[in-house]
Formats: structure tokens, sequence, C-alpha cells
């Protein structure tokens, strides 16, 4: 390419989907796909363990469909396992950059603790199977540095393919998904099905440490997509994880992804709805606000509706099962654009009435006094609410807190 993926001006959101499967190799070669030079990840590789294993890239079909293919050439004797604290000090000790450290410890450190869950051990004392080979820490070290060299920012992944049947491993034939497979899925949405196993534990681990669940491609301007292909080519199911590039709305000042909640409900008290409200502001909804209806055989109710960002999207979800009677939410996700905002105070009734002041291209599009300040204010004054609010709204007209004004 002509010019460096390392010097884009702002981060790259990065989706993965991975409803077929994943594996480390698989992302290796998404990556690769992308436009991510193999000497990229070969030099960071070589930081932690030089002449150890070399990258090949190559391009196949999977189920009639393209596909970048990444494979690793172990160059090295190799030991049945390595300790978790070997590698960390591998990685530790290395001169890798301080992002792909940062990551490439937080897998492995995932990778141990669902190992020590998996087999009821401390988590110092566990050694890696499989997964402590050379070509693994390869796949882990390569990503993490694809992912930096790319600029990626946020990371996001939908539901996983996990497979089915049985295989076998250094404890013998085990049930799909394996043990640390299982528990590094624990709190993501993952899909059975599918013959063998198609999410291994190096890329179920790579995708829960350092991706969020996002199911859905969020909103963003696609700007590239990488296809990396695993090693079996199975008729009917494109053995394949797919990374979508893109700039990111969350990033820019007036946008951001985000989600809504809603839920229809008949029989709730209606003097329990400005709690419920509060409850669900109070536990990080962006907003909450209810719309009557007509529901079926004529019943007035209401229609529960809560905006939030995904990170709170869990948490409010389990809210509002707690807080209301309801059998079921509806959940889609929607793009906010939004004005730039601050806060200017001003004196009113001898207190401080703040004054919220939403502007875009350098002048003023609405300017509200916060309402809450409003009625401390009369309580401390003793006048009534409506004389305190008309004389905040003139405070803010004298200060020049009008719509088409200059910012301040």
């Amino acid at each position: 390419m002509a010019d460096s993926l390392s010097s884009r001006p702002a981060p790259l959101l990065a989706w993965i989907d991975a409803r077929n499967g994943v594996a480390g190799d698989m992302l290796l070669g998404a990556l690769a796909d992308a436009g991510v030079p193999l000497a990229v990840m070969q030099d960071a590789i070589d930081a932690v363990m030089p002449a150890t294993v070399r990258l090949g890239q190559t391009e196949v079909r999977r189920a009639g469909l393209r596909a970048g293919k990444v494979d690793v050439e172990v160059l090295a004797d190799d030991l049945p396992h390595r300790d978790w604290t070997v590698i960390r000090a591998m990685l530790q000790d290395s001169a890798l950059r301080p992002a792909v450290k940062e990551r490439a410890l937080a897998v492995f450190e995932a990778l141990a603790n669902a190992e020590a869950r998996a087999h009821g051990i401390d988590v110092e004392a566990v050694h890696f199977h499989e997964v402590g080979a050379w070509d693994s820490i390869a796949d882990v070290v390569g990503v993490c540095a694809g992912l930096v060299e790319l600029g990626v920012g946020r990371i996001v992944a939908g539901p996983v393919g996990v497979g089915s049947g049985s295989i076998r491993t250094a404890h013998g034939e085990i049930p799909i998904p394996v043990p640390a497979v299982l528990e590094l899925s624990r709190g993501w949405q993952v899909v059975a099905g599918g013959k063998g196993e198609l999410a291994t534990p190096t890329g179920m681990a790579l995708v829960t440490t350092l991706a969020d669940l996002e199911p859905t491609l969020p909103g963003c301007t696609v700007t590239n997509v990488g296809i990396g292909a695993g090693s079996r080519d199975d008729p009917g199911r494109p053995n394949v994880v797919r990374i979508v590039l893109g700039e990111d709305q969350q990033t820019q000042p007036d946008t951001a992804g985000a989600w809504v909640l809603e839920s229809n409900i008949d029989d709730l008290d209606p003097r329990l709805w400005p709690g419920v409200l509060a409850a669900l502001m109070e536990a990080g909804a962006d907003d909450a606000w209810l719309t009557p209806i007509l529901m079926k055989k004529g019943r007035p109710a209401h229609s529960l509706h809560v905006l939030a960002g995904s990170a709170a999207l869990p948490q409010l979800r389990e809210l509002v099962f707690d807080l209301v009677p309801t059998l079921g939410v509806r959940e889609y996700p929607v793009t906010k654009r939004m004005l730039e905002r601050y806060w200017h105070a001003v004196q009113v009734e001898g207190a401080d009435v703040r004054i919220k002041v939403g502007h875009r291209d350098g002048r003023i599009a609405t300017a509200t006094p916060e309402f809450s300040d409003v009625v401390a204010a009369a309580e401390a004054s003793g006048r009534p609410v409506r004389v305190v609010l008309a004389a905040a709204d003139a405070a803010a007209v004298a200060a020049g807190l009008v719509p088409g004004g200059p910012v301040g």
C-alpha cells in the first residue's frame, strides 16, 4: 500500500465475524488479507521467540469463497507444554511494542484463568498443552501486532460458532466445545452446530479478551474487509473469519453507537413508573421514557424505552426484568447524533444554576437551565419554581447564551 497503515489519523473500528468459528491462524489470515504486511507480524513474533517460526501467506477457496491463509511453520524443537509463568516472562522480557505486549499478555492471562477454572487449580500452576506450543504463541503475538499496525482502536465481535462432537487432546477425548473454550465463552453469545471443533481456545481468547460483544456490525464507514481461512474446506460452510474495518462513528464528536431496549407493560401500578425511570437513569441509561399505547383487548398500557451504550446494555436489561413485570425485551442498535455541549453557571436568587449549552459549528443551538438546579434554588429562596425558572432563562439570555449566538 502507498501509505503506512500505522499512520492513520484516527483509530479504526474492527468488527470480527466469527459465526463460522475462529482460530488464531484464521485471524492472522484475515489481518494479512486486510493489508497487514506479513513482515510486521513476523517481526513481532521474532521479538518473543527469534528463529522459531516462519509465516507464509497464500490465497485459498473455502466453500467457493476467496480467503487469505497464513501458515505458521515451526522451525525449532517444541515442548509438549509450557507453563503460563514461562510464557508470561517471555512476553514481558521481549522487545514488543507496548500496545502489542499489553494485548498479548491479556490474552494469555485469560487463557490461564480459563484453564485454571477448567482444571480446578491455581492460575500460577497452569501449564498449557496445545495453547503453549510455538505456533499458538505466534498466533497470539501476530494477531495483536496486526491490530496495532492497522491502527485499530475499538474491537467488537459477534457470536462465535463453536462446533460439535468430540476431539482428542492431551487430556484424552473430550466434548466440543472444549472446557477452555466454554470458560472463555462466559458472557458471550455462541452458536452450536457444525462438524468438529470450530472455535479453538486461542481463537476464543483473542476474541473475548480483545473485543466487546456486538451481535451485528456497528454503524461505521467501511474501509476494508479481511477474510481469513482455516485449514479445513467444508462443503456448505465457509471455514473463514471476517474482519470488517471502518471509521468508528463513536470517535466522531456528533455520533455514537447505542442500543434501545423496549418492552410493553400493561400491569404495573402507574405510581411506580417515576421510580423505574429514575433507577434506569442512575444505572447508566442515556435516556429512559414511556409511550402510552393500546394493547390487545383494548388494554391501556405503556411502552418502556431505554437508550444506552453497549457497555451498559447487560446491566440495564437485567434491571428492566427486575423493575417491571415483563416476559421479554426488544433490543435494536441505533445511531445517536449529538450536539457538542458544555455547562455555564448563572446566578439566580443567590444560587448557581447551570445552563446546558448545545452548539455546533461555533454557534449556540440550544441553552436550557438544569431543572434540578432550578428546584434547589427555589427551595433555598422560598420562591415558586416557575418564577426561578423564568429568572434562569433571563439570566441565560443576559449572559449571551441564546440560539444563534457565538460559543463562549
